[in-house]
């Protein structure tokens, strides 16, 4: 791993008067794409929301190499994709004009990226009537516009069908190919070893494991892995820094 890792260390949060996160280090590789894992309530989500920015721990710190962690550097994709109440085209040079583009090279730019992702026929139409996959898609579209460093990625092609994953997954390998750090949460196991180079397991609010794919899916190396990966339920209390 690059000694320019992102770096955290002593993350707690409390929510509700129960500790959902409780990680004490850990470090991620600048530039492979890390997929992270763990059954429903291990604190996944949250993770990103503090990596982002969006919600802060009661403790903690948080260290980016470089730009990474320049919020202008910086996009998230939320599980339900947040539109505006504008056109498809418009979702997108929104996006541009408010990083300071002028009006026609925001549209221009829009409509490029537009095609590229599929969407090109639905530029004019309401962003907000489209179907999920492409609401999802034109969510990616409006986060890789801007040319960020790093995104986060939460669970982008849940309850999409394969097509549709298909193509969100294109983006993102798109994205990954042109030096995008991508942090993603996913349950899809098949998907995280499409797009993942290092994996990180979540159980009880803590990371228990992580590794990249060569070790990360190979049996016996960890109880906690084999039991996830053979879809058992994760019974054991999380020890801690893995």
């Amino acid at each position: 791993m690059s000694d320019a890792a992102i770096q955290f260390e002593n993350l707690r949060l409390t929510v509700g008067g129960k500790l959902r996160l409780k990680i004490e280090k850990a470090r991620l590789d600048p530039d492979l794409p890390t997929m992270i894992l763990g059954p429903n309530g291990a604190g996944k989500s949250l993770l990103l929301r503090v990596l982002h920015g969006l919600t802060s721990p009661q403790t903690g710190r948080i260290d980016f190499p470089g730009s990474l962690g320049q919020r202008d550097q910086q996009a998230m994709v939320f599980q339900r994709p947040i539109l505006l109440r504008r056109s498809v085209l418009e979702n997108v040079a929104f996006a541009l004009r408010a990083r300071g583009g002028d009006y026609r090279r925001s549209r221009e730019t829009a409509r490029q990226w537009l095609e590229r992702a599929g969407l090109g026929e639905l530029a004019d139409a309401p962003a907000r009537r489209l179907s999920g996959g492409e609401q999802q898609r034109l969510a990616m579209v409006r986060a890789l516009v801007c040319d960020p460093k790093l995104i986060f990625l939460d669970e982008p092609c849940a309850n999409l069908d394969p097509r549709a994953s298909v193509q969100i997954e294109h983006l993102i390998k798109s994205a990954v190919a042109t030096g995008v750090k991508v942090i993603m949460v996913t349950h899809d196991q098949a998907q995280a070893r499409r797009l993942g180079g290092e994996f990180i397991l979540m159980h009880q609010g803590q990371i228990v494991a992580q590794e990249t794919r060569e070790r990360f899916f190979r049996p016996t190396w960890h109880p906690l892995v084999d039991a996830f990966l053979a879809g058992e339920p994760l019974l054991e209390q999380a020890k801690g820094p893995f």
